[in-house]
């Protein structure tokens, strides 16, 4: 006889959408080790929130790559990046993440089989960890558990807005192949996918192997159309075309002169030739990634099991951005005997503003490997369970860029155009054999690396009132470096236009824990937890949580929860050498002093990191109700809040302007010498760093409701709705609070409704995906909400063969127009919000042998 474990918002939310039902043994029920909790449990429901998505409601959402899965989920909120625009700009190439609550990916906490893992080796915007997400393959995935509760006291640092745990395959017994193809209507994009997936079982133990293949093709800017381009003011928005033109400007004796030849549209009244870098940008890279992962198990006996678990993945990718720019730091002049000089032999002039577009659009290839080793050993001890392990985890990506990929070298510019070789003006195309000698070769290279060692017991601690009281104890050791390492020609200055970034750093770090389950009642469980961490560079911290769960009525459970959490400051956000980035603003003093630089032009901005940064502190609470009136039906919700203090960010560009910019001997912002006549010069650099600067904090409420109707001959229909409102977003930036409700990137609303038909051999799924309207960036109109239909099937031949077919974004829906925040998001669409992709169409073959 088998029991039905019931469906619940915290506990079953995605999986009760689509899956089998769950079930327990009634006579010998095996206990289970839960995300959020070390006390291994009877079933998956408990005092915290949990969204668990299984296999086979990944398979029904027809995704092969779990950034794009993940993105649907309501829980995500603005932070998440993925490849989608991988530029010349970005710090993270090839990388992505998963943003909880939209406090950013350094505040979700993601763990494989429970474990931490080496984070990316490129950190993002600089200086913010994360765990890539893509050297997870979607083929490998059991189940991912997204624990929507703080959860300091069980993991440590990062589990501020929650954890997502990816569990991976286990116990397979067999052969399975699958095979894969999709492409998107209208455009290039594609899709090819394979994997195979092996496991065999015996009264000793287990082994399964899983080896994965994925590869997509480019989204080139220049089939985007509208959403290709820098210039969005002909449909509303900004033109944030590059003030580094093609032709540019230049200096004559001391006085900003345009180039003769800069077309009309493209010029501007303070005398600069815009860009349009947008066609050169890759909307969605192409990329490729290959993957094992093992795990086995061996009894010796029914009390003592070796296991290993390891992991090794291969990514290779694309970043790319337009021609490189040059501006007056990089000091370029050309001799008055040019022979292209249209001013006149006894002419002083110097480079202002240009772009080489002659030597082609820049490109990285960038290549990542990860591997993770995990060998341990579990077993009983007088019907306590308790589990020692090592771990070793590295991330170690390079990124390059040859001669033929645009990479532009000032000196060697400088001695072609003294030897009269390259013309700069009149926005001429140069010889091949004079490109050749002003290019160069790069390499970027990082690590992340992580080791480990842990040791837990958990059971039953003694008996209370004839109720046993369960427990788990632990101790964690870990040790962690990074390193990101800038080629020399970006240290010497001698390359212009790309963010670069150069850190290191390296600490150790220790932890111990203690876990309750007190069953006051028959109905109502208490859980107690806390956590000492210990850390060389900043110190130690303890961290509590309480949380309950009440079984009012046989229909009717309350839950709650209180804890505090904290972030250690990132090894890049400590040892940042100087890293460049730029954006763009208005130099309003330069505006109002000498009637110039009045429009939006693009600034570089050089940071640095700080040793005495403190970690960031958190407070959650979550409460939250659960009606399931029979097994077909449930209702469920949870309100949520999380306070977010000591925020680590980089100090408010707007901030250092206002204070620095309006001093020509500035040596916070660095200005040009200033033109004869006028008082301020060009902006060369501004100066920055990070600081514990300010708070953030977020409110809201999840939604849950699951439904089964069983039509007998006609099969079964799930229905399924996840919804995720967010109340109140504030940030506090030592200044002032911002509130970020319903602004830009923070819809206040986001749902995923699904539907499942199974009958026999035959599966029909249709989601609903919906992302509710925000304010674009300057607050001047709405931001258009978003719905999405995806449709699929499947229909099993036999026991060997299943085909799956499916269309995702049916209606070929597309982006909504958005006025961009001049920095990620320049052309007319909230890159991190909406998918740029439209209708996708594909098929997939299943082989069981």
């Amino acid at each position: 006889m088998k029991q039905v474990i019931t469906p619940s918002l915290c506990a079953l939310a995605i999986t009760s959408l689509f899956a089998n039902d769950l079930y327990a043994a009634a006579e010998t029920v095996e206990r289970i080790e839960v995300t959020g909790s070390r006390i291994k449990r009877t079933d998956i429901e408990g005092p915290s929130p949990i969204q668990s998505i299984s296999k086979e409601d990944i398979a029904n959402m027809g995704f092969d790559n779990l950034q794009q899965l993940l993105e649907r989920m309501p829980a995500n909120g603005a932070g998440a990046f993925s490849t989608r625009g991988n530029s010349q700009d970005s710090t993270a190439n090839g990388g992505a993440s998963i943003s909880l609550r939209g406090l950013g990916p350094d505040a979700t906490l993601v763990l494989i089989n429970g474990r931490r893992v080496a984070a990316s080796a490129f950190a993002e915007g600089i200086t913010n960890s994360f765990v890539d997400i893509n050297n997870i393959p979607i083929s490998a995935i059991e189940r991912i558990d997204i624990l929507k509760d703080g959860a300091s006291a069980i993991y440590g640092s990062d589990a501020i807005a929650g954890v997502v745990n990816i569990v991976l395959r286990k116990d397979i017994e067999g052969l399975e192949i699958n095979l894969g193809f999709g492409d998107a209507t209208g455009t290039d994009y594609g899709e090819q996918t394979a994997s195979l997936v092996w496991g065999i079982k015996s009264e000793k133990g287990s082994a399964s192997i899983i080896l994965d293949y994925f590869k997509n093709d480019t989204l080139a800017a220049s089939e985007m159309g509208r959403f290709g381009t820098a210039n969005q003011s002909p449909y509303g928005g900004e033109d944030y075309r590059s003030s580094r033109g093609f032709p540019g400007y230049f200096y004559v004796d001391g006085v900003k002169t345009i180039d003769p030849d800069c077309p009309a549209d493209s010029a501007t009244a303070s005398g600069s030739c815009l860009f349009d870098y947008g066609p050169y940008n890759l909307t969605i890279p192409k990329s490729e990634r290959v993957g094992a992962i093992g795990q086995f198990d061996y009894d010796f006996n029914d009390e003592l099991t070796a296991f290993l678990e390891f992991a090794v993945q291969h990514n290779t990718s694309e970043a790319g951005g337009a021609p490189t720019p040059l501006d007056e730091d990089a000091g370029l002049t050309v001799p008055g005997t040019h022979p292209n000089n249209p001013w006149g032999e006894d002419q002083v002039i110097e480079i202002g503003r240009y772009r080489t577009v002659d030597a082609g659009a820049r490109r990285w290839d960038i290549e990542s490997d990860s591997m993770r080793l995990v060998v341990g050993l579990r077993g009983m001890i007088n019907d306590w369970d308790w589990e020692v392990s090592a771990q070793r985890g590295r991330s170690k990506s390079t990124q390059t860029g040859d001669r033929s990929q645009g990479w532009v070298r000032t000196d060697y510019l400088q001695a072609e155009i003294d030897a009269g070789n390259y013309n700069p003006f009149g926005g001429t195309y140069n010889p091949q054999d004079v490109i050749d000698r002003i290019t160069t070769s790069l390499v970027r290279q990082g690590e992340s690396n992580i080791t480990s060692y842990d040791a837990s017991i958990t059971g039953q601690a003694f008996t209370l009132g004839g109720r046993d009281i369960m427990m788990a104890a632990g101790a964690e050791y870990r040790e962690e470096d990074v390193s990101d390492i800038p080629d020399e020609q970006f240290r010497r200055g001698l390359i212009f236009g790309t963010e670069a970034v150069s850190a290191q750093g390296a600490r150790d770090q220790y932890a111990a824990y203690v876990e309750f389950s007190i069953p006051l009642t028959d109905s109502f469980e208490l859980q107690l937890a806390g956590r000492y961490d210990n850390y060389s560079d900043f110190g130690s911290t303890i961290n509590p949580k309480v949380a309950f769960q009440w079984g009012m009525t046989e229909d009717l459970t309350a839950r709650a929860s209180w804890s505090t959490g904290f972030r250690a400051p990132s090894l890049a956000q400590i040892g940042l050498g100087p890293s460049e980035e730029s954006n763009f603003f208005i130099d309003k003093y330069r505006c109002a002093a000498d009637g110039v630089d009045c429009e939006l032009l693009d600034y570089n901005t050089v940071f640095a990191g700080n040793p005495d940064l403190e970690a960031e502190e958190s407070e959650t609470w979550n409460v939250g109700m659960i009606w399931a009136p029979s097994q077909q039906f449930d209702l469920g919700f949870d309100i949520f809040s999380i306070v977010q203090d000591n925020k680590i960010d980089k100090l408010l560009l707007s901030d250092i302007y206002d204070a620095n910019c309006d001093d020509q001997n500035s040596s916070i912002c660095e200005r040009s010498a200033a033109q004869p006549g006028q008082n301020l010069g060009p902006i060369d650099v501004i100066h920055s760093s990070f600081v514990n600067l300010g708070s953030q904090e977020v409110q809201g409420m999840d939604v849950s409701a699951h439904y089964r109707l069983e039509l007998d001959s006609y099969g079964d229909i799930k229905f399924g709705l996840e919804w995720s409102y967010l109340h109140n977003f504030e940030k506090d930036n030592g200044v002032e609070s911002v509130d970020y409700t319903g602004g830009y990137e923070y819809p206040e609303n986001r749902w995923l409704a699904t539907t499942n038909w199974m009958k026999d051999d035959f599966a029909a799924n249709v989601n609903l995906s919906y992302i509710g309207e925000f304010d674009d960036f300057n607050k001047t109109r709405t931001v258009e909400s978003q719905l999405l239909v995806d449709m699929s099937g499947s229909y099993r031949f036999s026991e060997m063969f299943k085909l799956s077919v499916g269309v995702n974004n049916v209606f070929d829906e597309g982006l909504p127009f958005a006025i961009g925040d001049g920095d990620a998001d320049l052309y007319g669409y909230a890159m991190a919000v909406h998918n740029p992709l439209g209708r996708y169409i594909y098929t997939k073959l299943t082989m069981n042998f």
